[in-house]
C-alpha cells in the first residue's frame, strides 16, 4: 500500500476485515432482527406493575428485559461497527440511526423496572433472593440499584429519559459525521515538494515521519479545517454538555462531575488527586520536552514535533509479527490467555486491520455478549500501530472474559476501569521487547512510542480533563461560551503543560478539544490516567512475581459489573483512592526519560 494512496474499503482483503457474518449473515438479517425485537416489546411492556406479584413473576421479568436489551445492543454494535469502516459508505451511514431509535424503544419499554423494584424495597427483595434462586444473580445489582434510589426517578420520568437516548446521542453523531466523513484535509507537502493525503486514519503515521515540513503541513491543515468549523463544532459540544447537564438535574445531582463519578461509586477525591498529582508533576514532562527539542536539533520544539523520530532506523513490523511479540509479552497470563490473543488475531478476525478511504478516526474495541470482542484500527507496519493493537486488545480480552462469567447483567464494565485493561497490555508488551530487543535503534524506538502514550494519557488526556471540568462548570453556572473562549481556555492550559519546552501556536492548539470525540462522553477523559496508573502498578507486580497476582488479575478481568470499580481493582491488587499509583507512574515516566537520554549521548 503506497503512502501516498489509502486505500478503498473494497481494496482491503478480507482476511484484515472484521467478521461481521460472525454477527448477521448481512444487513437483510440485521434488518429482520431490528424487527422482531419491535415485536417483542409490546409483551414485554404488558408486563409493567407485576413485579411484585411473586419473585417467580419478578425473576422472569428480569431475564426478558436482559435478553431483549442484549439483542438490541448486538443490533447496535453490528450498525455502528458496519458504519465506522466506512462512513462515506451512505447505506451503512443509516444503520446506527436505524438501531438507536430501536434501542430508545426499548429503554423505554423497560423503564418501568427499577422504579416498580424500588416500591418493593430492599428488605423484600433480600428476602426473595432466598425464595427464588435465579433471582440471587441479581443482589449486586438490587444493592447497586438501592445505592442509587435517590436519583432514580418515577416510571413515567424514566420513560421519558429513557425516550431521549436517541436524540441526545444524535449530538455525538453529528460531530463524528462532520469530522469523520465531511471533512476532507488538505494534503501534507513535503521538504521535496511531494504530497501525502491525510485523512484521519493516515495522519499520525505523517506525523511520525523525519520531514518536519510533511509534519508541519498536515497537523496545520488537521487542526485549520477544525478551525473553519470552530463555532459548529463549539455549539455541538456545548449542546452535548447541557445534554448531560439536563440528565444531572432530572436525576437530581449537583453537578455533571458528581452525576458522573457517582455512577461507578467513585469518590470525587479520585478525580481531582489526579489533577493535582499531574500538575505537580509537570517538571517532568518539561525535562522531556528539552530532551526531544534536543535530540531533534530544532531552535523550538513545536506541537507537531512530538511525534518526530528520534532515530532513522525505524523497525517495520508486519501485523503477523506484532501479534507475536504481543502474544510473548503476554506469556507471563499463562499459555491459555496468549492462544486466545493469537486465534483471535490471526484466525477469528477479530481485528479490522488496516486504514482505508472513509474509515472512522483512532481504535477501538467493541462487541457484545455472544459477539467476538471486534476491534476496528489502521495498522502502519510500525511499533505505534504494534503497541496499538495491544492496547486494543486489552478491551478484547477483558470483554470476552466478563461475557463468558458473568450473566448479562453484569456483562459490562466501567470506563474506569475499560482503561486499565488496555494499559496493562503496553506495559507487558513494552517490558518484554526493552528486554529482548537490545539493539540501540529499537530501544529508542520503543522508549519513543512509550513515550508517544504516555504523551496521550499522562499529558493531553489530564489537559483535557482540566478543560472539560471548566467547559462543564461554566454551562452549569449559565456562563457564555463560545468558540474562542474554548479556544483561549484550551490554548492556556497546554501552554501550562507545555511549559517554556514548546512554542504553542495558540489558535491551532486551542482546538484540540474538537479534535477528541471523548468530550461526548462526560469526564471519560481523565480514566486514561487513572487507567494507566492502575495498568503500570498490576503488570509490575505480575512481572516481579507476586503470588497470586495473575489469578488475581484475570479475576478482576472476569468481575464485569459484578463489583464496584474500585473494589474490582483492589482484588487485581492496586487501590485507586490512594495517589500512590500515580506518582509510581510519574516515578516510571522519569525513569524511562532517563533511559532515553542515555541512549541519545
Amino acid at each position: 500500500m503506497s503512502e501516498n494512496n489509502v486505500p478503498l474499503r473494497s481494496e482491503i482483503a478480507r482476511e484484515f476485515t472484521w467478521n461481521a457474518e460472525s454477527v448477521y449473515p448481512d444487513i437483510a438479517a440485521w434488518e429482520a432482527e431490528l424487527q422482531a425485537i419491535q415485536k417483542l416489546i409490546p409483551a414485554f411492556s404488558s408486563r409493567q406493575g407485576t413485579l411484585a406479584s411473586s419473585p417467580r413473576s419478578l425473576a422472569e421479568t428480569l431475564q426478558g428485559r436482559d435478553e431483549l436489551v442484549k439483542r438490541a445492543i448486538v443490533a447496535l454494535m453490528y450498525a455502528r461497527m458496519k458504519n465506522a469502516v466506512d462512513l462515506t459508505d451512505q447505506e451503512n451511514a443509516a444503520l446506527p440511526g436505524k438501531a438507536t431509535g430501536v434501542i430508545g424503544q426499548v429503554l423505554a419499554a423497560v423503564s418501568f423496572v427499577e422504579p416498580e423494584l424500588l416500591q418493593i424495597g430492599q428488605q423484600q427483595l433480600e428476602q426473595w433472593l432466598d425464595k427464588d434462586k435465579s433471582l440471587n444473580i441479581y443482589a449486586q445489582y438490587f444493592h447497586n440499584l438501592f445505592r442509587k434510589q435517590a436519583h432514580v426517578r418515577s416510571a413515567e420520568v424514566e420513560e421519558l429519559l429513557g425516550m431521549l437516548a436517541d436524540p441526545f446521542a444524535s449530538v455525538e453523531s453529528t460531530a463524528s459525521m462532520l469530522t469523520n466523513a465531511d471533512f476532507k484535509y488538505p494534503a501534507a507537502s513535503g521538504s521535496q515538494g511531494e504530497s501525502m493525503e491525510v485523512t484521519q486514519g493516515s495522519l499520525y503515521k505523517i506525523l511520525g515521519l523525519p520531514d518536519r515540513r510533511l509534519r508541519q503541513t498536515a497537523w496545520e491543515g488537521y487542526m485549520d479545517t477544525h478551525l473553519a468549523f470552530k463555532n459548529t463544532l463549539a455549539n455541538n459540544l456545548i449542546t452535548a454538555v447541557k445534554g448531560y447537564s439536563f440528565r444531572a438535574r432530572a436525576r437530581r445531582f449537583n453537578s455533571t462531575l458528581e452525576a458522573s463519578l457517582f455512577e461507578n461509586c467513585i469518590p470525587p477525591e479520585v478525580f481531582h488527586n489526579l489533577l493535582e498529582t499531574f500538575r505537580k508533576h509537570l517538571p517532568v514532562w518539561h525535562r522531556y520536552f528539552a530532551l526531544r527539542r534536543k535530540a531533534l536539533g530544532v531552535d523550538q520544539l513545536k506541537p507537531f514535533d512530538m511525534w518526530a523520530p528520534l532515530t532513522t532506523q525505524k523497525p517495520s513490523i508486519p501485523y503477523a509479527q506484532a501479534v507475536e511479540w504481543i502474544c510473548q509479552g503476554l506469556a507471563p497470563m499463562g499459555p491459555d490467555y496468549a492462544a486466545e490473543v493469537r486465534q483471535g488475531c490471526l484466525h477469528d478476525r477479530w481485528v479490522d486491520v488496516y486504514p482505508n478511504q472513509g474509515k472512522s478516526a483512532g481504535a477501538f474495541s467493541y462487541g457484545a455478549p455472544g459477539t467476538y470482542p471486534f476491534i476496528v484500527m489502521s495498522y502502519t507496519d510500525d511499533i505505534f500501530s504494534l503497541s496499538t493493537l495491544a492496547h486494543e486488545l486489552g478491551h478484547s480480552m477483558h470483554s470476552l472474559l466478563t461475557w463468558r462469567t458473568q450473566p448479562v447483567i453484569y456483562s459490562d464494565y466501567s470506563l474506569f476501569v475499560a482503561e486499565v485493561a488496555s494499559n496493562f497490555h503496553q506495559a507487558m508488551v513494552r517490558a518484554h521487547l526493552l528486554e529482548q530487543q537490545t539493539e540501540r535503534e529499537f530501544q529508542i524506538s520503543l522508549i519513543e512510542e512509550a513515550m508517544a502514550n504516555f504523551f496521550r494519557y499522562f499529558l493531553i488526556m489530564p489537559t483535557l480533563a482540566r478543560f472539560e471540568m471548566e467547559v462543564h462548570r461554566r454551562v452549569e453556572q449559565g456562563e457564555g461560551l463560545s468558540a474562542d473562549v474554548m479556544n483561549d481556555l484550551m490554548a492556556d492550559l497546554f501552554q501550562e503543560a507545555y511549559g517554556d519546552q514548546v512554542q504553542v501556536d495558540r489558535p491551532r492548539v486551542g482546538i484540540t478539544w474538537a479534535t477528541f470525540g471523548h468530550l461526548y462522553m462526560d469526564f471519560y477523559v481523565y480514566q486514561y490516567a487513572t487507567g494507566i496508573s492502575a495498568a503500570h502498578s498490576l503488570s509490575r507486580r505480575i512481572l516481579n512475581g507476586v503470588p497470586g497476582a495473575v489469578d488475581n488479575y484475570l479475576k478482576f478481568l472476569s468481575a464485569g459489573s459484578s463489583l464496584y470499580p474500585l473494589d474490582a481493582l483492589k482484588l487485581a491488587g492496586v487501590d485507586m483512592t490512594s495517589p500512590q499509583p500515580v506518582e509510581e507512574t510519574f516515578a516510571l515516566l522519569s525513569n524511562l526519560v532517563d533511559r532515553l537520554e542515555t541512549l541519545l549521548v
